[in-house]
């Protein structure tokens, strides 16, 4: 179905060939997960399969690439949408219209099904994606999971016969990213379409790959079955990641593997009682000091609650994860916290009994006080280039505490060159400008809303050391994500909201091992030990 032969791709002015000599032929029906660290080329590799690289991108492709005997080089994407559907990274990129039932129907009209059909398939989705309330909503009002589904559904709905899925569930929680997950095999296994997806959250989708290829950051592609390339990749799940520790063959992909092998090993550390999956206090913090305080905040959007009188408080020195399923209200209460956001009644408090509301405050003093990272980073993105950006960023964070941008980006994705324009930087590298940009004037209170969409592990691990500094110094900072494993690793204690409400509050390992969904690979794994990660594991593996 797919075939690349010999195929490099070499951006304009960039130093070397993103790839390299590739070679690779996919069957018919395979699923194929695409791995690797944050700008190694991966979203250049399934760009190449629509043309969309280079004839969107630019730059030059040398080889060909054949999709259903198609060479791309002389067919433009447009030539082969009835052919290839692909979802971006960001869903509003790909946004044509304005409601979620007319995005499902756009690509469908656009090759001429016909309406009968068209009524069929979008209601088959529209249940298939838990999409039938959203119907008639603007896509704008969308969370951005919700977005994510819709863009997903927009796909489907014209039956391609190659899927290209790049980070399809960075925006799901981890309820909707089985759903999709599980819509998109069964569309490999029954309906024979060619999938490629590639996903940094792995957890999420190993289990499911016939393939996984793996690109190590020098131009080469690995490609094989996934537990011989995940024995020797640079990348992996945590289940893989156990595996590798306690020596299993093969490696398991799925939990269900894992809990099978895993026997021996829970005998072993049986008795045994795991470390913290992080420093519960730092030295430097003001240890429990308040930072801010939200009192009964409720937000309304259309005459339709977001938030329900919710009671918040963050100290300094720590770091809260906000949880919950998609559209519950995270992000919402993000804005109304920081300011910015549209807040129908409540109190805000930042800085103790003395403090000061953001929301009566100046735009710029307001991001002083608490910063906010939202979902969609781009939006603060407005110069040229990467250096301009970093330099303004530096100009309006004049401060005691401020860092320089460029060393807080080198600390998340080092290497980005200067000169290139933000917006042609790959997701996740855009996210660490963004970041990069906000941390610099290291606020009192910082805000992050989906910060790990687009990063690789590496980065993630860079994230938490940094999140860890600015702890240290006396921040506070929230987290609002559906990454479960950064979660474990990143935080000392979780807020789960649902239906605009928080329902828990607690220490990370008490919340996480007793959340029937939002529960890391290694604790459904190892049960009555309540390991988080492999860090924890391999310490007990070392004490006497």
């Amino acid at each position: 179905m797919i075939s690349f032969e010999n195929v490099s791709v070499k951006y304009d002015d960039a130093p070397r060939s993103v790839l390299r000599n590739v070679n690779l032929t996919i069957g018919e029906g395979e699923l194929c997960l695409v791995i690797g660290h944050t700008g190694v080329g991966k979203s250049t590799l399934l760009g190449a399969v629509n043309g969309l690289v280079p004839h969107f991108t630019g730059g030059t492709l040398y080889g060909r690439v054949t999709v259903g005997g198609r060479d791309t080089a002389e067919h433009p994407p447009r030539d082969l949408a009835d052919l290839v559907g692909v979802v971006g990274q960001d869903p509003l990129d790909g946004f044509v219209t304005d409601t979620v039932e007319e995005e499902l129907a756009y690509a469908m009209e656009q090759l001429a099904v016909d309406r009968m059909v068209m009524r069929k398939r979008t209601e088959e989705i529209l249940g298939l994606l838990d999409l039938a309330e959203l119907r008639h909503r603007p896509l704008h009002e969308l969370s951005g999971g919700q977005q994510q589904r819709v863009a997903i559904g927009s796909v489907l709905t014209a039956h391609p016969r190659v899927l290209v899925l790049d980070e399809p569930t960075s925006a799901l929680d981890p309820a909707e990213a089985d759903e999709v997950l599980a819509a998109v095999t069964r569309l490999a296994r029954d309906l024979r379409v060619t999938v490629l997806l590639a996903e940094h959250r792995l957890e999420r989708v190993a289990q499911y790959a016939d393939r996984v290829i793996h690109l190590p950051g020098d131009g080469s592609v690995v490609s094989g079955h996934p537990a011989e390339v995940f024995r020797t990749s640079t990348v992996a799940p945590p289940v893989v990641e156990l595996g590798r520790l306690a020596g299993w063959t093969p490696l398991p992909l799925s939990v269900r593997d894992a809990r099978r092998a895993a026997g021996p090993l829970r005998t072993e550390l049986a008795g045994r009682t795991p470390g913290p999956a992080r420093a519960a206090h730092r030295a430097g913090a003001a240890p429990g000091a308040e930072a801010l305080r939200a009192r009964a905040v409720t937000v309304t959007h259309m005459g339709l609650p977001a938030v329900r009188e919710v009671d918040l408080t963050l100290r300094s020195g720590e770091v809260t994860a906000l949880m919950g399923p998609g559209g519950c209200g995270k992000s919402s209460l993000l804005w109304a916290l920081q300011g910015a956001g549209p807040r129908r009644s409540g109190t805000v408090t930042v800085g103790g009994e003395a403090g000061r509301d953001p929301g009566t405050l100046p735009a710029a003093e307001a991001r002083r006080l608490v910063g906010l990272v939202p979902q969609t980073p781009t939006d603060l993105l407005s110069r040229p280039t990467v250096r301009e950006e970093l330099a303004q960023a530096d100009a309006e964070s004049a401060g005691p505490d401020a860092r320089p941008a460029r060393e807080v980006l080198d600390r998340l994705v080092p290497g980005i060159d200067d000169a290139m324009h933000p917006r042609d930087l790959s997701e996740g590298q855009k996210l660490a400008l963004v970041l990069a940009v906000r941390l610099s004037a290291a606020p009192g209170v910082l805000l992050l809303d989906e910060p790990t969409r687009g990063l690789d592990q590496r980065a993630k691990s860079a994230l938490i050391r940094l999140l860890d500094d600015l702890a240290a110094r006396g921040r506070a900072v929230l987290i609002a994500t559906h990454d479960v494993e950064f979660a474990a690793r990143a935080a000392d204690r979780v807020v789960m909201m649902t239906n605009g409400e928080t329902t828990t509050t607690g220490p990370t390992a008490e919340v996480l091992t007793t959340s029937p969904a939002f529960t890391p690979q290694l604790t459904h794994i190892l049960g009555p030990l309540r390991c988080l990660t492999t860090d924890q594991v391999a310490a007990l593996l070392n004490t006497p």
